[in-house]
């Protein structure tokens, strides 16, 4: 059952009976220390007399935003820091802050005031009623509105709002909303069934719940960010496609693979037109072409793969050319992997397309496998300028249970 701001009462928070603290504001972030302070204020005077509390889910920004939380919270009970190490990404910094409250709602919003936290009072009046699970503060609803974005952004949020109705209802208006309440309970349902992939919670906590949840849309004024760089890039569109490959599939198939395999794809047309240039074009002898073109896809895939498939844990100095050394030394044992598997197969089944798909696919579970482990293994890392742990502030480090940005799109 979904509502939208046509159906809704205008009602005030209720005050009698609030718990000693009514909900939790969870803000993940990334670079975010500029837009620290302000935003405390702002959701301070949005919620007025409400028992609140604000949770910041810092990835380890280097720029000291765990630091400008710190200080705050050295004066302010109810301001925590949530300092991750080692591992990056907004879903699974939210689906973490959201553990780390006891709250019976939570709100999920950016801290660049792209969201309007003057919406909060009446997210948390229509929670109470009892009528909702989820209340997302929507772009798309009657009296919203995208803000000053260009065509080019529209198109893409427009296409990745259809693509998301592969999973979800088609009544939701905005599904790629990064500005919600949740019941705790409706939250904790579906925990154990989030992909945690990318910058789309809302849209992972719906396809995951194991009911059909409640949803009310509340419209907004999308706002331009107020300091701070913005995070909308490629990536996000790749961790995108990620979580709808894992969630079509049932998490039968890793995300990454399925990206890792693309970029062998790609490799593959670097390493055909490589040997094309080298051989019909420069008069290269056959094998020397086609030893440097094999190279050229292999440095062409590691270096897509740290960029893009392993972006969170991506290699960068004097472990960058280590990790390129292994991760040729690893697709060339896959590919004398596949070449075994394909004789064998093709001795079986004496169909090469069969004996060439069996192969391909050996050699690439290989390469993946093998290049997960061994390379792009998730690592504590310190960041650029080292902040130590304040008070107020909770240290998560890598290894420890996995359960920005900007989230919406």
């Amino acid at each position: 059952m979904h509502g939208d701001d046509r159906n809704t009462e205008t009602t005030e928070v209720k005050e009698a009976g609030l718990p000693r603290c009514a909900i939790a504001v969870i803000v993940p972030t990334f670079n975010e220390r500029a837009n620290v302070p302000g935003l405390v204020e702002a959701v301070g005077r949005a919620l007025g007399p409400v028992p609140w509390e604000m949770v910041f889910v810092d990835d380890d920004s280097p720029d000291g935003t765990a630091e400008a939380v710190a200080r705050i919270a050295a004066e302010r009970p109810n301001i925590r820091c949530l300092r991750r190490i080692g591992r990056r990404g907004l879903a699974s910094a939210v689906v973490e802050g959201l553990l780390s409250t006891t709250t019976p709602f939570a709100a999920v919003m950016d801290a660049d005031f792209q969201h309007d936290e003057t919406l909060l009072p009446q997210m948390l009046a229509a929670m109470q009623t009892g009528r909702w699970d989820l209340v997302v503060g929507s772009r798309l609803a009657k009296g919203g509105s995208l803000g000053q974005w260009s065509a080019t952004r529209r198109r893409m949020s427009n296409l990745a709002t259809r693509l998301s109705y592969f999973l979800i209802e088609r009544d939701l208006k905005d599904p790629m909303s990064g500005f919600f309440m949740i019941r705790r309970d409706a939250f904790l349902d579906c925990v154990y069934d989030l992909s945690q992939q990318g910058y789309k919670i809302l849209l992972d906590i719906i396809a995951s719940s194991p009911r059909q949840l409640r949803i009310l849309e509340l419209p907004y004024q999308f706002r331009n960010r107020r300091a701070g760089e913005s995070k909308v890039d490629l990536q996000i569109l790749v961790e995108y496609g990620m979580l709808l490959v894992d969630k079509l599939t049932g998490g039968l198939v890793p995300p990454r693979f399925v990206l890792f395999g693309a970029t062998g794809g790609l490799g593959l047309g670097i390493h055909l037109g490589t040997l094309y240039l080298l051989k019909e074009l420069a008069g290269f002898h056959f094998v020397m072409a086609q030893g440097v073109a094999t190279l050229t896809a292999m440095v062409f895939n590691y270096i897509v793969n740290n960029a893009m498939t392993y972006r969170d844990v991506r290699l960068r100095g004097a472990r960058f050319w280590k990790g390129l050394a292994l991760f040729c030394a690893i697709c060339s044992i896959g590919g004398m992997a596949n070449i075994g598997v394909a004789a064998i197969a093709y001795r079986s089944s004496d169909s090469w397309a069969l004996a060439g798909l069996a192969g391909a696919l050996i050699g690439a579970v290989f390469n993946f496998a093998m290049s997960s482990s061994l390379i792009w293994r998730s690592k504590p890392r310190r960041s650029r300028r080292a902040v130590p742990l304040l008070a107020g502030e909770v240290g998560a480090q890598a290894g420890s249970p996995d359960p920005h940005r900007s989230t919406g799109s």
